[in-house]
């Protein structure tokens, strides 16, 4: 009897033991996991967002990626503008070299990265934590037949251009100082079918060209495909509203993200939030049309979020909202409207 009672007692604080045990496992292996992801011929997508393409990284609700992305030019294009052998990256060279299967878009991106949990319906919230330069240059360009003045300038163009990343200046022209805000200005998921140009952005956002999506903002992105599929490139070391010779400060950039797959939020469009603002976005080849999908995505922000009439929706939009285009040359036209955090009370938010 007393030998049987030493048993229940030793299985009994086994047990206990592995209950005890269990929670901290639990704990350990549902903290998230930090990743990095360079760019090469097998980890890139080179001009498109594809449903269909087979992801390079998984990753879980949560996690961290450090991504590394390349600038959206030919080698020897780069070269012959005048940026020295030795400052052209290598991975950019040997993508150029081997990967045969481009288009129908222009854009190197890295990925796709596999989120996970997240589902068609669901929204992917993607915070930037961090931007830094990974090369000493920029470039602006444009070419026969693009940008927003084709008829003025039918010739092509290249000019390098020096970043110093200690002053966080662009040294356009002797005189001609250019503060830096690096951005990525494609950042996207997977469409619902297929594959598309990673060119005009849409309901996956992709080639968005905004340059308010800085360090320390958020995109919340629709979700089309299992494990969303998310892309990110064209790094810019700054842009103006509206992009218009079709290029920014073209750059090489290194990024760091947090993915969080988000079932509790429902989007058709795009949207995002900086420290001070909430952010609408529109896109549509009419311009008047993005616009339009701009404000209306804002009257139903503050409706869902706010909990305003339809009605005072409108007149908020229109008294403490901004417009701003966010761009003009890439098929769609881009323009996002912001609205002040601080104009909202504390009981509000």
């Amino acid at each position: 009897m007393k030998k049987l009672q030493k048993l229940l007692r030793a299985s009994l604080l086994s047990n206990l033991f592995l209950l005890l045990s269990l929670p901290l496992v639990a704990q350990q292996s549902g903290d998230p996991a930090n990743h990095s992801l360079e760019p090469s011929p097998k980890t890139i997508a080179f001009g498109y967002y594809s449903a269909d393409a087979p992801p390079v990284l998984r990753i879980k609700s949560g996690d961290t990626v450090e991504v590394h992305t390349l600038i959206t030019s030919d080698p020897e294009k780069l070269e012959h503008a005048g940026v020295p052998p030795e400052q052209v990256e290598q991975s950019l060279r040997d993508i150029f070299k081997e990967v045969k299967d481009r288009g129908p878009g222009g854009h190197v991106l890295t990925g796709p990265i596999f989120v996970e949990g997240a589902e068609p319906g669901d929204v992917l919230e993607v915070r930037i934590l961090g931007i830094r330069l990974a090369i000493p240059y920029a470039y602006n360009g444009f070419g026969p037949g693009s940008g927003f003045l084709p008829e003025d300038f039918p010739y092509p163009k290249m000019k390098i251009i020096p970043l110093d990343d200690k002053r966080m200046i662009a040294r356009f022209t002797p005189g001609v100082e250019i503060p830096l805000h690096p951005f990525f200005g494609s950042m996207g998921v997977a469409p619902p079918s297929g594959r598309i140009s990673s060119n005009p952005p849409w309901i996956h956002a992709g080639n968005l060209d905004n340059k308010d999506l800085v360090a320390g903002t958020t995109l919340y992105i629709p979700v089309h495909a299992a494990g969303a599929l998310f892309e990110v490139g064209d790094g810019h070391a700054g842009q103006g509203d509206g992009e218009v010779d079709i290029t920014a400060l073209e750059t090489s950039l290194i990024g760091r993200f947090q993915f969080i797959v988000r079932k509790d939020m429902h989007l058709l469009w795009p949207r995002a939030e900086t420290p001070t603002h909430f952010m609408t976005m529109g896109l549509h080849e009419n311009l008047t049309e993005a616009t339009k999908l701009a404000v209306h995505e804002m009257i139903g922000f503050l409706m869902t979020t706010k909990h305003l009439s339809r009605d005072d929706a409108y007149m908020l939009s229109s008294v403490a909202a901004d417009l701003h285009i966010t761009e003009l040359v890439d098929g769609n036209k881009g323009v996002h409207m912001m609205i002040p955090k601080g104009i909202f009370l504390p009981q509000s938010k």
